[in-house]
């Protein structure tokens, strides 16, 4: 059967809502368009700058005579969009498994939000090691040898699978929508529909819920278990030169960081269509109350692993662990971050408790605090832990590392171009799934 797109069929009035952001672009979406796409090229020219000069542009140095820290806020960013990747998949995931049908309104804005954070921080891979020709030169070509020692090409490789998994899921999963509501959706990219769509057949649908749940649970277990609760912290925490990385403990405070900025981002996203598209209904406040009350579990063992950590290192520790721990507390930055997810476990904690506090605004003003939170505290661990060394050779003699306009260009940046995905995936896609249409 030839599927059409493009004209008009009878389809349930819900569908009507789901398929808003498909319509005529308003002014608005094209103003939101310049603007992100501004905000993007700037940080294009910005890293163009860095391509010219090299590295000397960023505020990033190097060990020994040099002086400095050579990671700074690009792996820091590294990190933090690959955490913000984890709670988009995973609430998906758990929606497929564990029948959570409260968050089925937002499965498939966390699914886009996994593909582009991941995107996002593959990128800063690229733009960290200076050169985009190194991809090859040093990662690629060198990929059979260096697997077997590097965890940094351990990080690659995880990645990689993690983002072929999440997109063969999504793939699966729209599939049928874009079959089903075919003839409501924009002629202009039928080509594009009925190559998604090429073999499709309505009998296939329960085949694929299978393949999906399977999908859904490798990525359950690869993602707390494998990459953010694994390959990732063993670039750190298998480093014994570097007192504040070395530690068995940072798996599960990565992890917990990841959920609670992942978490956060997808109530900011969620909130966003929400009100641009009128989608009282379509994501009712129970969605927003049940993902602020994981926000505040997350956030809760985000501060409970730091107070570990503080503990440990503040108690009859050794000298070098002792000297990272210091630092740290005395930053103002790290209490900065602690209060704000404090803040938000406090306020998202008792509007689960009492009824009465829970407010749409309030739970999305709360989801903004541990969102930036975590940037801040992921950025400021790299940095610390490079600027406390066990071995004088390595330390940075100059002081504290600062980002330059490069590198907070490229913060803007990001954000910017995640913004002109989701505007661009809004027009092309259903960002709700069909499922979504039938009450719990």
């Amino acid at each position: 059967m030839r599927q059409t797109f493009g004209v008009r069929s009878r389809v349930p009035s819900r569908a009507d809502h789901i398929l808003k952001p498909m319509g005529k672009p308003s002014t608005r979406y094209y103003l939101l368009l310049v603007t992100a796409g501004a905000v993007a090229l700037w940080f294009f020219l910005a890293w163009g700058w860095q391509l010219r000069y090299g590295l000397v542009v960023t505020g990033l140095a190097d060990w020994g005579t040099s002086g400095g820290v050579p990671w700074g806020i690009y792996i820091g960013l590294f990190i933090w969009w690959v955490g913000i990747s984890h709670g988009g998949i995973l609430i998906s995931a758990g929606v497929r498994l564990f029948k959570l049908r409260v968050f089925y309104p937002v499965a498939r804005l966390a699914e886009l939000l996994t593909i582009g954070a991941l995107s996002i921080a593959g990128l800063f891979i690229i733009i960290d090691l200076g050169r985009p020709d190194r991809v090859v030169t040093s990662v690629i070509r060198a990929y059979a040898t260096t697997v077997h020692t590097s965890p940094l090409i351990w990080d690659v490789t995880v990645i990689t699978l993690y983002f072929v998994l999440t997109a063969t899921y999504l793939l699966l999963t729209i599939r049928h929508d874009i079959y089903h509501l075919g003839r409501r959706l924009p002629s202009y990219f039928a080509p594009l529909y009925r190559l998604l769509t090429h073999g499709y057949k309505p009998e296939e649908d329960k085949k694929v819920e299978r393949m999906a749940w399977w999908l859904a649970f490798a990525v359950v277990i690869l993602a707390p278990f494998l990459l953010h609760g694994g390959v990732i912290p063993w670039l750190f925490q298998l480093i014994a030169s570097m007192p504040a990385w070395f530690s068995p403990i940072q798996a599960p405070t990565f992890l917990s960081i990841a959920l609670t900025s992942a978490f956060g981002s997808v109530v900011l996203v969620a909130y966003v269509f929400r009100r641009v598209y009128g989608w009282t209904e379509i994501i009712p406040d129970k969605a927003f109350a049940r993902m602020g009350s994981v926000l505040s579990l997350v956030g809760l063992f985000f501060l409970w692993f730091q107070l570990q950590a503080i503990i440990t290192g503040a108690f009859a520790a050794p000298v070098g662990l002792r000297t990272a721990t210091e630092a740290k507390v005395e930053d103002p930055i790290y209490w900065t971050a602690i209060v704000l997810v404090a803040a938000a476990v406090l306020y998202l904690g008792a509007q689960t408790i009492w009824s009465a506090l829970f407010s749409v605004r309030r739970v999305v003003i709360a989801s903004i605090a541990p969102v930036l939170a975590t940037l801040f505290e992921k950025t400021l661990f790299i940095v610390e832990g490079l600027e406390n060394p066990a071995f004088d050779i390595y330390k940075a003699v100059p002081g504290h590392y600062f980002p330059t306009w490069v590198e907070i260009s490229s913060i803007f940046g990001a954000v910017a171009m995640l913004v002109l995905f989701f505007a661009i995936a809004a027009k092309v896609v259903p960002v709700i799934e069909v499922e979504a249409e039938h009450e719990e």
